[in-house]
């Protein structure tokens, strides 16, 4: 009987970033900068749908909900990136390599959640709207919210308890982050209680794009039958949702090609820059382009920003 003991698990996990001596300064500068803007144009646009009661509105409170997830991931992610770009030697320690497993799992599983819960605002918007006002009320909203999060993060909190359970033979993590599958992949014993719950995860989480694209079928069946002027505005309120889901759908291709192809055979450079647009994306376009985009958050922030007392 295989025990942790046999196989003792590595303290310090070491991390696949290659020889950029060159370039990890200018690398490290780029990184700065992302992150900075991440938390100035999510913080701005929080902060403005907080401090405004007329943005008390469940498309705002969802909005303000993906600003927070997007700069929970963008912590995740960045500092340890940052640092370990600077470093000498790039490592983690497995329990630190294990909390970045939980927040990145997390931000991915919240974000696919939050996308999904906004689709059916805006539907039960553009196709209930007599009921919309009294089904979508501010707590209920929060309750969505609340009960999105707190799914995914029962969900990883058990992957990683499965994770965590496996005694380790490697130390080597084929990636500049831990993932849970990275750190699956370098344990001595039979994983697949891990891998079966892994696809129930997929197989139940990947249900949510089926019922985001449902609810779009039916909004253009709406839209398709109702004035022009309502479909101009119907189209106004949805086009960043789906932008937004083009960009999250954009961020799993890039995780899928690191997976199913040779990584070892990706220049260090081109891995760098694909694993970390899977965390730039979201976080820093989602805050920017539905602060530009909405008039209401855009005069809102503004008038922060501009008022007679600055």
């Amino acid at each position: 009987m295989v025990t942790n003991s046999t196989y003792p698990r590595p303290t310090v996990l070491a991390l696949s970033f290659g020889d950029l001596t060159a370039v990890k300064y200018l690398y490290g500068a780029i990184i700065f900068l992302i992150f900075l803007m991440i938390v100035a144009s999510s913080s701005a646009v929080i902060g403005t749908i907080i401090l405004h009661r007329s943005l008390h509105e469940p498309m705002y409170m969802f909005i303000a909900a993906l600003c927070m997830n997007g700069l929970y991931g963008g912590i995740c992610f960045f500092p340890a990136l940052f640092v370990n770009l600077l470093s000498q030697i790039q490592t983690v320690s497995y329990i630190g390599c294990l909390i970045q497993v939980f927040g990145i799992h997390s931000y991915y599983g919240c974000e696919i959640t939050v996308l999904a819960v906004m689709a059916f605002d805006r539907y039960m918007c553009i196709c209930n709207p007599l009921r919309y006002t009294s089904l979508m009320t501010s707590s209920t909203v929060l309750k969505l919210i609340g009960a999105a999060w707190l799914y995914i993060i029962v969900l990883v909190m058990i992957h990683v308890i499965l994770t965590i359970r496996l005694p380790l033979c490697g130390s080597v993590i084929q990636k500049i982050y831990c993932d849970n599958w990275s750190v699956v992949r370098l344990s001595c014993i039979d994983t697949t209680l891990n891998n079966v719950f892994g696809l129930i995860i997929m197989s139940v989480t990947g249900l949510l794009p089926w019922g985001i694209l449902i609810s779009y079928v039916k909004i253009l069946r709406v839209c398709m039958k109702s004035s022009k002027d309502f479909r101009a505005k119907a189209l106004q309120t949805c086009t960043p949702h789906i932008v937004s889901l083009v960009y999250f759908a954009l961020d799993i291709l890039c995780e899928v090609l690191l997976l199913r192809f040779p990584i070892n055979s990706i220049p260090n450079e081109l891995k760098i820059i694909i694993s970390v647009q899977a965390f730039v994306f979201a976080p820093l376009l989602n805050p920017l382009m539905y602060g530009l985009k909405l008039r209401e958050i855009r005069v809102k922030i503004g008038q922060i920003f501009c008022s007679k007392n600055i």
